[in-house]
């Protein structure tokens, strides 16, 4: 593991960072859900591996399992949510320009955006 970061909704632990492309592994707490959010520089793809929940992509909610994959392109609106009863764990691969700073909060449940 290359870094990790505890945040208020649970953990993502980074496993790969290469020009052009990074991996890290989401754990989202029961009942919690990360911030409305969008990118201008990278795309995100990502595959659900355990537990479920609800994803949120511009106007369409819809729920999510394990073995489900995801697809946000630039700039999308979105957000994950932990609707089960175990953490919800997501194995995300970035793609363009992938850093922390490109993150823009529209809503968040804990006074960030």
């Amino acid at each position: 593991m290359l870094e990790a970061d505890n945040r208020p909704w649970g953990r993502w632990e980074e496993y790969l960072n290469e020009p052009g492309y990074r991996v890290k592994r989401l754990i989202i707490h029961v009942g919690k859900r990360f911030s409305l959010q969008r990118h201008k520089k990278r795309s995100e793809h990502w595959v659900i591996v355990r537990g479920t929940g609800k994803v949120t992509i511009n106007d369409e909610t819809r729920v999510i399992t394990a073995g489900d994959r995801v697809f946000i392109g630039v700039g999308d609106l979105h957000r994950l949510e932990n609707t089960g009863e175990e953490f919800l764990v997501v194995i995300e691969t970035q793609m363009g320009i992938c850093l922390e700073e490109d993150i823009i909060r529209i809503e968040d449940d804990w006074g960030r955006s």
